[in-house]
Formats: C-alpha cells, structure tokens, sequence
C-alpha cells in the first residue's frame, strides 16, 4: 500500500503497512527501533493514538472519511510526536491515521484541507 498527498502532488508512503484490527490498531509501531523513509502505518477508523513503548519520533496525519473519489481529507497534523510522551486522544472528524516519520508533514507540504489517498499499490513517481 501507499499514501499520496492528491492537493501537493506528493507521496507520503509508498511501504504503508495496514493495521485493521484492534489488536494491531493498539500495537501499532511499538517496540520496534524506527521507521524507515517512505514507510508508515494506516490506521483505520482511528481518530486518537498513543505514544507508549514507543522508541522514535512520528508524524501523525489524521484523516477523514473517504469520499467518493476515494480521497480522504486531512482534519488534524501532529508533528514529531516524542516517544512515550505523546498522546492525541481525539481529532474531530479523524476516521483514520497515517503514521509516518517524523519530517514527512513538513518534507511533503502538507496542511489541513489537503487531499489523500491510500493506495492498494505503492505510489510511483
């Protein structure tokens, strides 16, 4: 899977693994020792996450519901979330979040109102 910003023209994922379950929704991306470039994790129907046994920092771009083109907007950004401190409890109107690497929100432009779409295949170019 893959995540591109529709609004920028840019990828924000194109190694974007799912966590659909609860059980994966709650694991997420703790205990393990970072996240590559170009890599993240969707999580969806998630409007808040955690922090906890976390070992690096994130970028969180939380989204709302698909719309019929498939895309989704953003509602909320959080940047570089530490490990173990961070929290996001709740995001109006989030149905979902990708968690990426710390620097992405900023490296791919963007901003509140932007349009994403995940992708059953890697983005290219």
């Amino acid at each position: 899977m893959g995540a591109r910003n529709l609004t920028r023209s840019t990828i924000l994922a194109h190694e974007l693994e799912g966590a659909a379950s609860l059980w994966a929704r709650f694991l997420g991306l703790m205990g393990r020792p970072e996240l590559a470039p170009g890599a993240g994790l969707w999580l969806p129907g998630t409007n808040g996450i955690h922090m906890l046994f976390m070992r690096f920092p994130i970028d969180c771009i939380f989204l709302g519901r698909p719309e019929p083109d498939g895309g989704r907007i953003v509602v909320g950004l959080r940047r570089a979330l530490p490990p173990w401190r961070g929290v996001v409890w709740f995001v109006r109107g989030a149905h979902g979040v990708l968690e990426l690497p710390a620097g992405t929100i900023a490296a791919s432009r963007t901003e509140l109102g932007d349009k994403i779409v995940i992708e059953t295949s890697a983005p290219s170019g």
